[in-house]
């Protein structure tokens, strides 16, 4: 059968952009002379922004990350459709040009991005460059979510977030780019056009199966959120949805379209949003099917959005959401959708970095929206200066108006930029080589989690937790034992000043049930006071936070430290804390929340999560201040004469 196609998809040469080489280069002279698909940029626009808002405050759009899984839909769909055209109308599909044009529209950014961010956060904090060897050889090897996970990195750690982890999701498209245009010159051989659209679309259902069976709940998702073999199903769908519009099959949806498309397009969005609104990176529906689904009602969005001709290829209107779609201000960030993607994660993390805020406040409002257009000059510039010169014109030219533009400078000025471009780069090679491989709060958790770990019980599943003498006097250290997570760890220090004798059992990314197996296993040995910390990581259950105040027992005197930090879940946890412990007399919670809202500066270390060490000391104190107000509470008599010492100045 003939593979030949007359006018595909109902678009013309224009219609596929930069990713369709025009007979010389020209620059775009008005909004969609560009040559994307009509109202796509509107959907890279929904796409961008819901990956910005949930990087700014999760608890905005829980599901925003939804958005770099419409990118794989709509790179799925535009690759393929440029590869099929390709094709019917040469007869050939030459890689070398292709991937020539995908390196002129990625690589020159991405380094930029790179360079210049590097140098920024190292002159900032340290911690912000962590990893960074790693991190650039991913991205100079499109292989940044490969590396990511064989190093141990989190995508969900809360203790070390990485400059350029939001390149994972560039790594998985650019291993698309590389491979995926082979496996279509195959399928387009071998295959009868109504036949091509089963592969991706078997491909898609492998890579759902496959992320569902590897997802395991209340474990670290990073493997399964990075992989590309389990996070494949949007660009297949994409690249589904684009052999079958090249088939038979193009009339049938074109008509489906059609009759359908004042209220698919609109429901399709709607559906969209609220998937990003309900979903979240804990649910484990997220895992097993939700990326799925997303990317299949991205897929109708697509269609929607892009169809300009019914099955006989009758002109479309245009509907009113498709004009919102295509308004100046949408399609004004969706070209530029690259560049924010590139810039608005190191842009946050730097922003965050130099104003420390509470979610909620004033101050965090306008922290983000300061990283909001700190990113979108970012991107202009980009786009502006560095991507559109470079596409349209390609490496050479432009490097050779580069020199150009440098051989008509003095001789003091040239020798002045060549200094400052050789500064520049020695700057930058320092920074990578020199970079850290721990971060300064990872540093201290790993010196003190022999401390804090040392007094770990072993489990004796014949010993139960036996009640506690019933007395309320203020508890000495040699009185109390404490289980917690890694900002008990962190704090290892001075709750040995502030409680000398104090037992410690904690351990980083611990759960609140291992916190019940290490009471369960302490057994009648657990002392009269204990202190709680846990949740960082794993979050709250109040139902499991129930049942290990009941495994303590009403007699014990007990403290739950709740959390502060700026993730989305913060309030969730501390909610379900509070839950837990109403309506017992003998617990009372300790308000870290509270305390370092009132006042952060100086009490975290820089993943604002873990005390620093004078944060450490107000830790301890908050600790001490809810015992003594718990025994008042049930004795009546003022608790005098508590340990206080000079607070640190970091």
């Amino acid at each position: 059968m003939s593979t030949t196609i007359d006018r595909p998809f109902g678009l013309d040469a224009e219609s596929l952009g930069d990713a369709l080489p025009a007979s010389r280069p020209v620059r775009p002279s008005r909004p969609g002379a560009s040559g994307r698909f009509a109202g796509l940029d509107g959907v890279r626009a929904v796409a961008i922004l819901s990956v910005l808002v949930f990087h700014l405050y999760a608890g905005w759009l829980p599901g925003g990350f939804l958005g770099v899984d419409v990118f794989f839909v709509i790179s799925g769909f535009l690759i393929t459709s440029l590869l099929i055209r390709e094709r019917a109308t040469k007869g050939r599909i030459d890689l070398r040009a292709f991937w020539t044009r995908r390196a002129r529209r990625l690589l020159p950014a991405l380094a930029v991005c790179v360079g210049v961010s590097a140098l920024v956060a190292r002159a900032v904090s340290s911690d912000l460059v962590v990893g960074l060897p790693r991190q650039v050889l991913g991205a100079a090897t499109f292989s940044t979510n490969w590396l990511e996970i064989a190093g141990g990195a989190s995508y969900f750690d809360q203790t070390a977030p990485t400059l350029f982890m939001n390149f994972w999701s560039l790594a998985v498209e650019e291993q698309f780019y590389l491979v995926w245009p082979l496996a279509t010159i195959g399928l387009l051989a071998a295959l009868a056009p109504r036949l091509r659209a089963a592969v991706p679309a078997v491909a898609a259902v492998v890579s759902t199966v496959l992320m569902a069976v590897l997802y395991v709940p209340d474990a670290d998702a990073t493997r399964v959120y990075y992989g590309t073999d389990t996070h494949l199903m949007g660009l297949m769908i994409g690249a589904a949805l684009a052999f079958a519009w090249a088939s038979e099959l193009r009339g049938r949806l074109a008509d489906w379209v059609t009759r359908g498309r004042r209220w698919s397009g609109p429901l399709a969005l709607l559906t969209l949003l609220v998937l990003m609104l309900v979903l979240s990176e804990e649910s484990p529906i997220t895992f097993r099917g939700g990326f799925a689904l997303a990317s299949l009602v991205t897929g109708v969005l697509v269609l929607a959005t892009v169809a300009r001709a019914d099955g006989a290829g009758r002109p479309l209107r245009r509907t009113a959401w498709q004009r919102v779609l295509d308004a100046p201000a949408a399609t004004w960030v969706g070209e530029r959708s690259y560049g924010l993607y590139l810039w608005h994660w190191p842009v946050i993390l730097i922003v965050d970095q130099l104003w420390l805020t509470t979610p909620g406040s004033a101050e965090f409002a306008a922290r983000s929206l300061l990283a909001v257009v700190l990113t979108g000059l970012a991107a202009e510039a980009s786009y502006r200066w560095v991507e559109t010169p470079v596409r349209v014109d390609g490496f050479r030219a432009t490097g050779g108006r580069v020199l150009v533009a440098l051989r008509r400078l003095s001789p003091r000025r040239l020798r002045a930029a060549v200094g400052v471009g050789v500064l520049t780069g020695a700057c930058l090679v320092a920074t990578i080589a020199t970079a850290p491989t721990e971060s300064a709060t990872a540093r201290l958790l790993r010196q003190n989690a022999g401390v804090a770990a040392g007094a770990q019980a072993q489990p004796s599943p014949g010993t139960a937790v036996t009640p506690a003498p019933q007395t309320w006097a203020m508890p000495t250290g040699d009185e109390i034992d404490g289980f917690g997570d890694s900002v008990m760890v962190g704090s290892v220090a001075a709750l040995q000043l502030y409680f000398p004798g104090i037992r410690l059992d904690a351990v980083s990314n611990r759960y609140v049930r291992d916190g019940l197996a290490a009471i369960q296993a302490r057994g009648a040995d657990t002392r009269r006071a204990v202190v709680l910390g846990f949740g960082m990581n794993a979050g709250v259950n109040a139902d499991e936070f129930r049942s290990l105040l009941d495994a303590l027992g009403p007699d014990r005197m007990v403290v739950v430290v709740n959390l502060y930090g700026t993730f989305a879940r913060v309030q969730e946890d501390n909610a379900a804390i509070a839950q837990a412990v109403a309506g017992r007399p003998n617990v009372i919670v300790a308000d870290w929340y509270a305390t370092v809202a009132g006042s952060p500066a100086g009490l975290l270390q820089s993943d604002r999560k873990h005390p620093s060490l004078r944060g450490s000391h107000v830790y301890a104190r908050t600790i001490q201040q809810a015992f003594a107000t718990l025994s008042e509470r049930h004795t009546s008599v003022p608790v005098t004469g508590l340990a206080e010492y000079p607070l640190p100045r970091r």
